[in-house]
């Protein structure tokens, strides 16, 4: 009989491994850039609650109604305007500077670092897109309403403070929102059957 030696196969040391794969983990994330997701700065409206809702009226010179069709075509109050033109609309609207009284309404009020001004307070823009319109028309419209917010914050900034709104302290930004509120509601339209 002859005998055999079993080949024993040859153990590999393992016990350093966890620890360098933590390191490089750890490497990995201190050195990697991590972006903050971008997105529109929107105030979503509260979870629906099945108490009462109290309906609030707005008058319609308050009221500045976008719609999106199927087809991308872009309405303003009923009447089609282009994308481009979109922003100084809305600046337009907003800021009602000729006292139009076609246009929003303006309430006095304490304003930080500013005293006593007229704010755009009253005015609302309403959206409504149809489900079947693209993504990037939804996105221009939405990019061109706050361009339009954006143009008149900054000429407030330059006006009040001697520099643009992206330069203005935190303090004088909150003032310049109180003059000028992003005040936007969108519509869903219903799901049909």
């Amino acid at each position: 009989m002859i005998n055999r030696r079993r080949k024993e196969v040859p153990i590999l040391n393992t016990t350093s491994t966890a620890d360098i794969s933590f390191m490089l983990l750890v490497f990995f994330l201190v050195t990697s850039s991590m972006d903050p997701d971008k997105g529109m700065t929107r105030q979503l409206p509260p979870p629906e609650d099945n108490t009462e809702q109290q309906e609030v009226e707005v008058k319609q010179r308050n009221v500045m109604e976008l719609r999106l069709d199927a087809d991308n075509q872009l309405t303003c109050n009923d009447e089609p305007i282009a994308i481009d033109q979109l922003a100084q609309r809305v600046a337009d609207f907003v800021a009602n500077s000729t006292d139009d009284p076609n246009l929003p309404e303006k309430s006095e009020r304490e304003v930080n670092l500013m005293g006593r001004c007229r704010v755009s307070d009253r005015h609302v823009i309403t959206i409504e897109a149809d489900r079947l319109a693209t993504y990037e028309a939804y996105f221009d419209m939405q990019n061109a309403i706050v361009k339009g917010y954006n143009r008149l914050r900054n000429e407030l900034a330059l006006h009040r403070f001697g520099h643009n709104y992206d330069k203005c302290s935190q303090q004088e930004q909150e003032a310049i929102i109180m003059v000028y509120p992003q005040r936007i509601s969108e519509r869903v339209e219903p799901a049909k059957d």
